[in-house]
This record gives C-alpha cells, structure tokens and sequence, in this order.
C-alpha cells in the first residue's frame, strides 16, 4: 500500500557534531511520534540537533533536547520546544541497545531527521565518545592525507 506524499529522502537537520565527538559504530531507522504543530515545523525545517540524545526510560526510547521550533500558525501556541519525544522502534531492536548500551558504556545520538513517503523518521547512532586526544589525532591524519592527495595531484 502506497503512502500519501512523496518518495525520496528530504534530510531536514543534521547532528554535524555527533560524528566529530563520538565513534558511530552502528546506525538505526527510527520513527519519531510529533504532534501536528510539531511536523508542520520538520517539514519547515525548524529542527536543531545540536545537544541532542537518545535514551532509555521504561522500555521505551526517548529523543530528549531536540529542539522544534513552535508552529507560528499552531492554534493556541502549539508545542514545547525541547520536550521529549518518543522513538518508535520494534521491541526486539529496544532490548537490544538496552543490552549494548548497558553492556558496553555506549550512548545513543540522533545523526539526522529526515522525512521520507511523508513521514519523519530518526538516524539514531549507537555511538562511543571520543577523548580530546583522539578527536586531535583524527584531524591531524586527515590533514596529512590531505596533503598526500595534493602531492599526488588529486584534490580532495
């Protein structure tokens, strides 16, 4: 069955600083239940990610200080900006980050929020934070890769 809207991928915001501090070792699709002022502003854009994160409370999965700008149209204000939001994701994918984050000492990031077939759906990221040391290092093989790419004529 079809879904009203149109197909494709439309990235509305992206979490730029996500891959920057943490290691990304693993990605997952997720829905995001909004209410109608709120994807009136997704499909307008009004998304930030910028302190974003995702945890888990009660067996279920919460996008929490993701900011969605108010509705300036939405009847009687709208909605609360940075409240949390639940991720809809199958119960066997949610018992399995709550083992590997327990486990492991990972955390969960929102990579991105995008709408496809008209639906708004999550870039979750099971994620290890990076030390200051090898956030530097990282930069550093970059740069020289940059510079080995130059010698050898092609551009990056």
């Amino acid at each position: 069955m079809a879904r009203k809207g149109g197909s494709g991928r439309k990235v509305v915001a992206t979490n730029r600083r996500a891959r920057h501090d943490y290691d990304v070792l693993e990605t997952i699709e997720c829905g995001i239940a909004l209410t109608g002022s709120e994807i009136k502003s997704v499909r307008a854009g009004q998304v930030q990610l910028k302190d974003a994160y995702a945890e888990i409370r009660g067996g279920e999965v919460w996008l929490t200080s993701a900011h969605i700008a108010p509705y300036k149209f939405a009847h009687l204000g709208g909605h609360e900006p940075e409240r949390p939001r639940k991720l809809l994701l199958h119960r066997r994918e949610i018992e399995r980050l709550i083992g590997k984050v327990n486990e492991a000492g990972l955390t969960l990031i929102p990579l991105s929020v995008y709408l496809t077939e008209g639906l708004a759906k999550v870039e979750l990221a099971l994620a290890k934070g990076r030390r200051t040391i090898d956030k530097r290092q990282r930069i550093k093989e970059r740069e020289q890769q940059r510079e080995m790419d130059r010698a050898r004529g092609r551009v990056r």
